[in-house]
């Protein structure tokens, strides 16, 4: 990973089984699957990125695939293009046109809540 600024890059050739922690911004453009939990950080899964996992953070933008179930603290912003299999849960919530969502939303004060986690993805 190469750190710049303060944020760390997960590039598109890099693969990650388990849990991914930190305290720094990320943006993730290779394939990881388990948890991402970057609490007080902006989390971006870039146009690469093939996600199957949880992801807790401050704000997340999604550009690529995600399967998992999502909890930011701040906004959850999906692009166009974008596929998101799971549920949301924010303070704010931004689709743009032809970004797939296919879960459910809760936009809620409660998503600032430290002890709300993602919860597992069945099957």
């Amino acid at each position: 990973m190469a750190v710049e600024n303060g944020s760390a890059r997960i590039g598109k050739t890099v693969v990650i089984r388990g849990e991914v922690k930190g305290g720094e911004d990320l943006t993730i453009d290779g394939h990881v699957e388990g948890t991402i939990q970057l609490a007080d950080n902006r989390l971006t899964i870039g146009p690469n990125a093939d996600v199957a996992a949880d992801l807790t953070a401050r704000d997340i933008l999604v550009m690529g695939k995600v399967k998992g179930n999502v909890v930011a603290t701040g906004r959850v912003e999906l692009r166009s293009g974008c596929l998101l299999e799971g549920d949301v849960r924010a303070m704010r919530l931004a689709i743009e046109d032809n970004a797939v969502l296919r879960g459910k939303v809760d936009l809620t004060q409660g998503a600032n809540r430290s002890a709300d986690v993602a919860a597992p993805v069945a099957g």
